[in-house]
């Protein structure tokens, strides 16, 4: 058992932090040692949840404050994040263990962002308004009102906890919606935490509700089968959101998906090498490969393909891996053991189908407590055909498969013949190629001579495996609204 002295992260529902019998431990995957017990919502915790939502928006005053009004509270809860932006470092990287930097200027940073671009957004987002004449010759107004579409369940998943909770959250609320908000079990700390600061900021009990536990036979089903929920957004994997479409399905929610990703980064002959190979290392490598958007195809122009995987291969042999306060880390472990055995069974399925492994392909060893961790090598193979198993399953780890060639239209071929369409880079010097090449990508989302640069107004999405929806600016507006068109004949 874990000992007693461990913090207990419970749920927020109607306003309060309210503790059910049954726990799990949430452990670091640094080295292994209990980080906090997590109250597991039972389905009577779930329905007093979704219950303070309806009552939230029916008979408390959220369902009635204005745009500007609830920018003033998501600007609130921002303020509040940056307040105790040291203690969002800590809750992130005790469940990740990803490195403190990382932590400290993009999870959190973002997190902050999210409340005030979703709030000012909000607050300045016009109506459409249109104008013709009847067939009697009268006048005729039409115009759109958005309205909250009900109560939210939001699921989000344990690689980028409070990036991707608040990305939810913040337009959630923005559009007047009341939310019930379900972590990952994995990384419930950062999510705590926010409960926290909703409470301080003012929140009316009911609009913001949080509740700790799994998917299947706990908290992750009883809130997308629940008859009150009026929308399910989530983010994780495919075969998880086909289960909650299913789920869905019998009440006709509407639903918005960002799934998995077998990404590919394209590199031409005439790419500035020295950009490709830093932004396919990075691409491939942060956050130890555990981001739907990082490649783990690549494909290399055949004049360019030895020299590239030379290259590749030492950068990721320089990497340092190391614990998330460690000088100069740049790359954690992976999020718990289990991960790791799914990423290390990929590892000897690569041998068994053929590769050649370049760089990486095992466990680093540190003689110490971090053994007992969820570390892996960045790890590169070569050698496989694009039927492989290694080249087509979205494996979620520091890992890409490198194979070379010839021609816009075999890799754009390449590319496509997969059954995921998240993201994809592109790496030339050539601009008209790079706008050619962009459009045939089926893909929601395409990188040129970068990667991971957002503008947090454009759409996020993918499409076959890679989700449904899309979430960014506007588009997640749209999304968390109810639109009403009304016409008037003058």
């Amino acid at each position: 058992m874990a000992p007693a002295s461990a913090p207990l992260l419970r749920h927020y529902v109607d306003g309060a932090f309210v503790a059910t019998e049954r726990r799990f431990d949430n452990v670091s995957p640094v080295d292994g040692h209990l980080v906090a017990h997590v109250c597991e919502a039972d389905r009577a915790t779930v329905d007093r949840a979704v219950a303070a939502a309806r009552r939230a928006l029916r008979e408390g005053p959220w369902g009635e404050t204005s745009p500007a009004e609830r920018a003033a509270v998501l600007h609130r809860i921002a303020d509040g994040i940056q307040a105790r932006f040291d203690d969002f470092v800590a809750a992130e990287v005790a469940d990740t263990g990803r490195p403190v930097e990382q932590a400290r200027t993009l999870d959190i940073a973002r997190g902050i962002a999210n409340f005030r671009m979703f709030a000012d957004l909000a607050k300045t987002t016009g109506s459409e308004l249109f104008e013709m004449r009847a067939a009697d010759g009268a006048e005729v107004m039409s115009y759109v009102v958005r309205k909250p579409l009900g109560v939210v369940g939001i699921i989000s998943p344990w690689n980028l906890p409070l990036l991707l909770f608040t990305w939810k959250v913040a337009p959630a609320l923005a559009m007047g919606n009341s939310v019930v908000a379900k972590p990952s079990e994995e990384t419930p700390s950062s999510a705590t935490l926010l409960a926290e600061v909703m409470d301080a900021a003012g929140v009316p009990p009911g609009v913001f509700n949080l509740v700790h536990g799994h998917g299947p036979d706990s908290a992750g089903e009883f809130l997308t089968r629940h008859p009150d929920i009026s929308a399910i957004t989530f983010t994780g994997e495919s075969r998880t959101g086909s289960a909650i479409m299913k789920a869905a399905a019998d009440g006709v929610k509407e639903i918005s998906f960002e799934l998995g990703g077998k990404n590919a980064a394209v590199v031409f002959a005439d790419a500035d090498f020295d950009a490709a190979v830093d932004g396919v290392a990075r691409s491939s490598f942060t956050n130890a490969g555990q981001v739907c958007l990082c490649s783990e195809r690549v494909y290399v122009e055949r004049p360019l393909f030895e020299r590239f995987v030379a290259a590749l291969a030492a950068k990721a042999a320089a990497l340092k891996i190391d614990a998330p306060d460690a000088p100069d880390v740049q790359m954690g472990p992976l999020i718990s053991r289990e991960h790791r055995d799914k990423v290390l069974s990929y590892f000897r399925l690569a041998v068994e189908e053929g590769a050649t492994v370049v760089a990486g392909g095992g466990v680093p060893r540190f003689g110490d407590a971090r053994d007992a961790g969820a570390f892996v090598q960045p790890t590169i193979w070569t050698g496989l055909p694009d039927t492989a198993r290694c080249v087509r399953e979205e494996i979620f780890g520091p890992v890409c498969h490198v194979a070379p060639f010839d021609g816009e239209d075999d890799v754009i071929r390449r590319v496509n013949d997969s059954a995921y369409g998240l993201a994809g880079c592109v790496w030339t010097t050539n601009l008209s190629r790079a706008h050619r090449v962009s459009r045939r990508f089926q893909t929601g989302l395409v990188w040129v001579n970068t990667w991971f640069l957002r503008d947090l107004r454009t759409p996020f999405g993918g499409v076959k495996l890679s989700g449904l929806g899309r979430e960014g600016g506007r588009h997640s507006l749209d999304f968390y609204s109810e639109l009403t068109n009304i016409c008037v004949k003058l």
